[in-house]
């Protein structure tokens, strides 16, 4: 027999049974014979958790040499966490495991593999677990990591999570999504029962309601109160992102050689497009004051509806930031995030290299999230002056907070307290220089349009108008993707291949309007000539 090396070692073991099935044990009368019992295998392993001591045995080998190969082995395994003392415990967890399950002793590929993931070792690793590994080992911007967190938190973990990774199949996932499709009909079944709540506890009549008007809206109010509040639905966008996280998820874990296929890679979904931006004409701005519903959830203004919102803003401290936005078709972040060093009002250049985004309701500065969008992009010569005007405005405001600072200190007051000038290079600022919150511009930009009685569109909206003002000025598509840097031509023209066309047409309208005629009325007009009257055939000269 093998010494007892390293705790453990080869031995013979007698495996003789009574009639009852159980070992006999010292009782055997064969324990005397030289060659009696099969050979056996013992080896210490790593305390558990608690410290206890525990030995991997393992018995009924053939020959003493199929022991020693299997005792070989539990060592070999040891000996991969040997100067880890976590990684040994869970090296003992796994062999300690095998022992009891009488289950075949990893190899040791298999074992450092996992032990270099930080996975579990016995192979019973759920989605779960392996969704929390790879989220752990991500370096991407935050806010990118936040939405794999969403995600995975929100939909994946309470759905699939309990599955084993490795037997995770189309099937799971077809289901997955039809529970989430189902939970979203649900969803707006409860939100459509809150606004007719909602509608309930209103006064009926105009004017001071009466006492038990007053009693019956108490006892809507109540139910109100009682009723989930609302809630947003999961969209094909949303659940198309769902699946790009997985699939990304599970194609680290087929490098990690943790599984062999990708059942997100080629499953059937909604496609999940991007929703068409639609012009807001004067027809759909009819049905919207009518009915409250927008075309698309993508709304642009017309061109007369845009000059009407900048000549509202114009007095507003954040009028360049719009007028930015409006005409060269910056990102929100990218405006808030713009730096004057970047920024060549001589040359009419500005250049994209930082943006601040929202980390949950923080801001925080970062690079554009593809190389596509850090580029260079040409102003206009009416941007050019409206940035000059905005850099003196924002120095006088500088030169303000100074002399308010020098006088409150002068007069005995608290430097902690004293106004102060924060100078962080960022074009758009508060007055004392420090960022502006993104949500902040946002709310600005709502105040200004409802105040003018504009149609609602989104900030982020506001960029798709540059495309408008672009094309309008001749620009092709090409020309819009380059300024809009998108990263590909084919992104451009599925999200403006609706709206061009009709700023195309509202343009040729009014190009029309432009041109006097000598006895020409609109169609259908007051005025026009009547058939048989003479005039049929008749060409009108252009008034000069």
């Amino acid at each position: 027999m093998t010494s007892s090396r390293r705790g453990g070692g080869v031995y013979k073991r007698c495996e003789c049974r009574a009639e009852d099935g159980k070992l006999l044990g010292s009782a055997c009368a064969k324990l005397s014979r030289k060659n009696h019992g099969a050979p056996a295998i013992r080896q210490e392993l790593p305390a558990d958790r608690d410290g206890r001591r525990r030995t991997f045995r393992r018995t009924g080998y053939a020959t003493v040499g199929d022991a020693q190969d299997a005792l070989d082995q539990v060592r070999a395994v040891l000996a991969l966490a040997k100067d880890d003392p976590d990684a040994a415990r869970r090296v003992g967890d796994l062999l300690a495991a095998v022992a009891k399950d009488r289950a075949p002793v990893p190899s040791t590929e298999e074992v450092k593999r996992r032990l270099g993931v930080g996975i579990p070792l016995d192979g019973k690793m759920t989605v779960a677990d392996w969704l929390d590994t790879w989220l752990a080992g991500k370096k991407t911007r935050k806010n990118t990591t936040n939405g794999y967190e969403s995600h995975i938190r929100v939909h994946l973990k309470p759905r699939i999570g309990h599955l084993r990774l490795d037997r995770l199949n189309a099937g799971h996932l077809v289901e997955m999504f039809d529970a989430i499709a189902d939970e979203n009909e649900a969803i707006a079944a409860e939100n459509q029962a809150r606004r007719e709540q909602v509608a309930r506890c209103r006064a009926t009549r105009p004017g001071v309601p009466s006492s038990d008007e007053k009693a019956r809206i108490a006892v809507e109010r109540a139910k109100l109160a009682e009723m989930k509040p609302f809630r947003r639905i999961t969209g094909p966008a949303t659940r198309q992102r769902i699946r790009s996280t997985l699939r990304a998820a599970l194609n680290a874990a087929i490098v990690r050689q943790l599984i062999t296929h990708n059942p997100a890679e080629h499953l059937e979904m909604d496609s999940g497009k991007r929703p068409k931006a639609v012009l807001w004409t004067e027809q759909h701005v009819q049905r919207w004051l009518q009915t409250g519903e927008k075309p698309s959830p993508v709304m642009v203004w017309t061109l007369p509806q845009l000059g009407e919102f900048l000549d509202a803003a114009e007095e507003d401290r954040l009028y360049a930031f719009f007028h930015l936005v409006a005409f060269r078709g910056l990102r929100r972040g990218e405006g808030v995030g713009q730096d004057w060093h970047n920024t060549d009002l001589d040359r009419g250049l500005l250049t994209v290299a930082k943006e601040i985004v929202q980390d949950g309701w923080t801001p925080m500065e970062t690079e554009p999230k593809t190389d596509g969008s850090a580029a260079t992009i040409a102003l206009d010569s009416v941007t050019v002056q409206v940035l000059r005007e905005h850099r003196a405005r924002q120095l006088a405001e500088r030169d303000r907070q100074l002399a308010a600072r020098t006088e409150f200190l002068a007069a005995g007051g608290d430097p902690e307290k004293a106004p102060a000038w924060t100078d962080t290079g960022k074009v758009f600022t508060h007055e004392d220089g420090t960022w502006l919150h993104p949500e902040m511009v946002s709310d600005a930009f709502r105040r200004i349009y409802q105040t003018a009685g504009l149609p609602p569109i989104n900030l982020r909206d506001l960029r798709h108008q540059a495309a408008t003002v672009i094309h309008a000025g001749g620009g092709d598509i090409h020309v819009i993707k380059e300024t809009l840097r998108h990263s590909t031509i084919t992104l451009t023209s599925d999200t403006y291949t609706t709206l061009l066309p009709e700023v195309d047409k509202e343009v040729a309208e009014r190009a029309a309007g432009m041109v006097p005629r000598a006895r020409r009325k609109p169609t259908g007009g007051e005025g026009q000539p009547e058939p048989g009257d003479g005039s049929e055939g008749v060409t009108e000269p252009v008034a000069g």
